[in-house]
């Protein structure tokens, strides 16, 4: 008998692995968790049913989250990571020595600990001493909090169940007060592909743009995600993630990545022209 996880990307469109066996399964307080071994993508990890993290290609999405950000302003020193249960975009941020303060909120601590057991590609650096980890909903530990991080990072699920809030304007504008005069805030933009996703997209984007000077867009290819096409969100107080980008400096540090550099950090940012129409509506 063979096993496959399918997950519906549309009504009509179903995205399949053939699964050796599934390694865990546990229903949080807030979502069903499992962890599945396959031959394609090695060990991977769903909420309610949904592609998260798995180990061939999670390297994609934790540069283009991590990265970015750390390039326009290599001067960041205090970041907070809203999500990221899986660990791997606050493995990426410990690659930068100079970081001296890093915060991740979770709302579940079941999906950490279990991703520490068996996804440790991705949550072997939570222990790193500058890391300090909450477990608790990020729309109320952010709120209230001024000029306390350079950089935040929202590696959100997407707007339903417990990462609705973290697409509302009320949230955006906490993150505003919270970021200092240069602060940037990388948001997951969903995909413009489906127009479930689209729709989401455009709503997000909308609302930012309110509220931040300068608000832009970038893609990625992620290959076990709806689509494909995936989007990232950029906005700051002051910094332009092209005018104000140095590539040396980036380089300086030293970094060997597997998808992120800094000829792609210019292109990510030139948008198909469906895209730049929708996000334009």
């Amino acid at each position: 008998m063979e096993l496959w996880y399918t997950e519906k990307h549309t009504d009509t469109v179903d995205f399949s692995i053939k699964v050796k066996k599934q390694i865990y399964s546990e229903e949080s307080a807030f979502q069903t968790i499992d962890f599945f071994e396959s031959e394609e993508f090695g060990t991977f990890f769903t909420l309610d049913g949904l592609m998260m993290v798995n180990e061939k290609d999670e390297f994609v999405y934790h540069d283009m989250i991590t990265h970015v950000a750390m390039a326009t302003n290599p001067s960041i020193k205090r970041v907070l990571v809203i999500g990221g249960g899986d660990g791997g975009t606050v493995r990426e941020l410990t690659r930068y020595k100079h970081l001296e303060k890093i915060d991740m909120v979770e709302i579940d601590e079941m999906v950490v600990r279990a991703c520490e057991k068996y996804l440790p590609i991705t949550a072997c650096k939570l222990h790193d001493p500058r890391v300090s980890l909450y477990f608790e909903d990020g729309l109320a530990f952010i709120h209230g909090k001024v000029n306390e991080y350079d950089l935040i990072l929202v590696d959100s699920t997407d707007p339903i169940g417990p990462g609705e809030g973290l697409f509302s304007e009320a949230f955006y504008k906490d993150c505003y007060a919270a970021l200092a005069d240069n602060g940037i805030l990388i948001n997951q933009h969903e995909s413009p592909y489906y127009p479930n996703y689209a729709r989401e997209m455009k709503r997000s984007h909308s609302k930012i743009e309110k509220i931040f000077p300068i608000s832009k867009v970038y893609q990625f290819h992620m290959p076990t995600y709806p689509s494909g096409h995936w989007l990232f969100g950029f906005a700051s107080k002051t910094l332009d993630p092209i005018a104000d980008f140095d590539p040396k400096a980036w380089e300086a540090f030293g970094l060997e990545t597997k998808y992120y550099n800094t000829d792609l950090h210019i292109g990510c940012f030139a948008l198909p022209t469906f895209v730049k129409k929708l996000l334009e509506e």
